[in-house]
């Protein structure tokens, strides 16, 4: 039993956070993205697509294949510019979640596993406080849906491009005799 003064010892609370508001986005039909603090060598990300140190991730089930979140990584396959990858994050790495649709989400506290960061990171400054405001400018990498969607879709990174515009017309067909 823990003495009175003593501050008792819990697991961390973000692998279990991380896998509900996983479930709750994709039960609302909403695309999962992860922010990731790609600082760290134990970070296995395409590092093309870091930007200022960290990387944003399609964890949906079009984009993420064989997606794991155990309670100390988070592990999966991707395609990133037609490339497959094995992504692997420690759980430390994990910095947030939230819907691309409507950047509704969880950013988690960066102390809880301070311990861990310090480790493999002495010398890096930790990164400051996010908001999910500004995470959708930061670099995005939407890894290509693969066959189940027949293209890509794949965001160009630090590209600040309007989407090309729609047509107008719809398309008919035209019965001739």
């Amino acid at each position: 039993m823990n003495q009175p003064n003593q501050p008792m010892k819990t697991t961390p609370k973000r692998p279990y956070l991380l896998r509900a508001f996983y479930e709750w986005i994709v039960d609302n039909g909403m695309t999962p993205h992860i922010l990731v603090d790609a600082r760290s060598d134990q970070v296995m990300v395409p590092r093309q697509f870091v930007k200022d140190g960290n990387i944003v991730l399609n964890i949906s089930m079009s984009a993420a294949n064989n997606l794991m979140i155990r309670d100390d990584e988070v592990t999966f396959n991707a395609r990133f510019g037609g490339k497959a990858f094995s992504i692997w994050l420690p759980m430390w790495a994990v910095m947030a979640i939230y819907s691309r649709e409507t950047q509704d989400g969880l950013s988690f506290p960066a102390d809880e596993y301070a311990e861990h960061m310090e480790a493999f990171m002495p010398d890096v400054p930790a990164p400051s406080p996010v908001s999910l405001a500004t995470v959708g400018g930061s670099a995005v990498a939407d890894e290509a849906a693969g066959a189940a969607e027949g293209d890509s879709q794949q965001e160009s990174v630090g590209k600040d491009e309007p989407p090309p515009p729609k047509p107008t017309k719809r398309p008919a067909l035209r019965v001739v005799k």
